[in-house]
């Protein structure tokens, strides 16, 4: 019997554990801290070092949780594991949506937690929120987020030309939406 040596290299694909979706504690605050001045925790979310003092104060304020926006731990196994926020936006009128992220910590990443998390915030959203939109955006080059999106349920709508500044200039975005009446994944 021989081994094949390319087989022992390839990585062991890890079992998602338990996901679940918590308010942030005060505990938490030094995730984000480092979320905004650590620019390769970010990788192609990176933009710039931000103003560290905004997240006790806003922790402060209301726990990171309003209808304008809001933060949430992403948790597996009772370990955190990133982070997932909604904020609302606007289109015209009175037709608002939420709009979804998430950064996991890379030794989560690659795990199926990303897209169970994005799931989920979708569900408690369509639960909790009388919104009929939710869309996540993307980069282009980030085929593993767009795999993950549509495991979530989203659909992709198609690419935002030169919607956001990053990485010293003008970079096109790709955006997806679930809508409340979208099937749900199998989660």
């Amino acid at each position: 019997m021989s081994i094949d040596p390319e087989a022992t290299a390839r990585p062991v694909p890890h079992p998602p554990g338990v996901v679940r979706l918590r308010p942030l504690r005060e505990d938490d605050l030094h995730l984000l801290r480092r979320f905004a001045t650590e620019p390769d925790l970010l990788g192609l979310d990176w933009n710039g070092f931000r103003d560290v003092g905004a997240i006790a104060r806003r922790f402060a304020e209301n726990g990171h949780l309003s209808d304008e926006r809001s933060d949430l731990i992403v948790e597996v196994d009772g370990v955190t594991a990133g982070l997932v926020q909604h904020r609302q936006g606007l289109y015209s009128g009175r037709a608002s949506y939420q709009e979804i992220g998430i950064v996991l910590l890379p030794d989560f990443r690659g795990r199926g937690i990303g897209w169970r998390a994005q799931a989920m915030l979708c569900d408690y959203l369509f639960r909790h929120w009388p919104v009929q939109r939710i869309q996540a955006g993307t980069h282009p080059e980030n085929i593993a987020e767009q795999k993950s999106l549509v495991k979530a349920g989203f659909q992709r709508e198609g690419v935002i030309r030169a919607a956001e500044f990053r990485a010293g200039g003008w970079q096109d975005g790709v955006l997806y939406s679930r809508l409340r009446t979208d099937p749900a994944p199998l989660t």
